[in-house]
């Protein structure tokens, strides 16, 4: 997960780093060989640049299958599922830097669909996601929702700084009497059953 790296000059983009101001980030996939994960070498692709694909100046690659919806922007963690998909939890989004909240998308890795992103679970205002992890039997998805309220200025419905006595939310309890928490949220499907199925 390269999340972003808005001090890279045009002189230092390369392969592997190939948008200078990179503000939106991008994610390298690296491949063992033989599936030796204790090799001293790996190949590498890059499986998607970041950003809205709609504008052309950005150079995002996501999947042309990727919805408006679905693209992303600061990748910061990650998790895989079972069945080979990408989990991404992202850092940095919001209405003043490109319209998004942070949150969870599942990224296809395989086959017509890969590299094809889809927004599955919505930070509050002013949170970040972070460590999705999944039960063995992918009926529960774990994640972290980090200071949600912080950086009431970014949020468009908000348009302020959001304090203790005054924030932007008070997720997830939703009382006046309670501030908004950190908190990890334990994600299963309505009647049951696998994840992203």
């Amino acid at each position: 997960m390269l999340t972003k790296n808005t001090a890279r000059k045009p002189e230092q983009v390369d392969a592997a780093n190939p948008r200078a101001d990179n503000r939106h980030g991008h994610i390298l996939e690296l491949t063992p060989p033989n599936g030796d994960h204790s090799a001293s070498k790996y190949r590498w692709e890059i499986l998607v640049q970041c950003g809205d694909p709609s504008v052309a100046a950005i150079g995002s690659t996501f999947n042309p299958l990727t919805s408006t919806d679905g693209w992303f922007s600061n990748p910061d963690n990650c998790a895989f599922d079972a069945m080979g998909r990408l989990w991404i939890s992202t850092d940095g989004n919001s209405d003043d830097f490109n319209g998004r909240n942070d949150g969870i998308w599942a990224v296809d890795t395989e086959g017509p669909a890969r590299g094809t992103s889809k927004h599955f679970f919505r930070c509050p205002a002013g949170a970040e996601m972070c460590g999705p992890c999944f039960t063995p039997d992918l009926q529960t998805l774990f994640v972290a929702v980090q200071h949600p309220a912080e950086d009431g200025k970014e949020w468009k419905a908000w348009g302020k700084d959001s304090t203790f006595d005054d924030p932007a939310t008070r997720w997830p309890d939703f009382k006046p009497d309670l501030p908004p928490r950190p908190s990890l949220v334990a994600i299963t499907r309505k009647g049951g059953g696998k994840i992203g199925v």
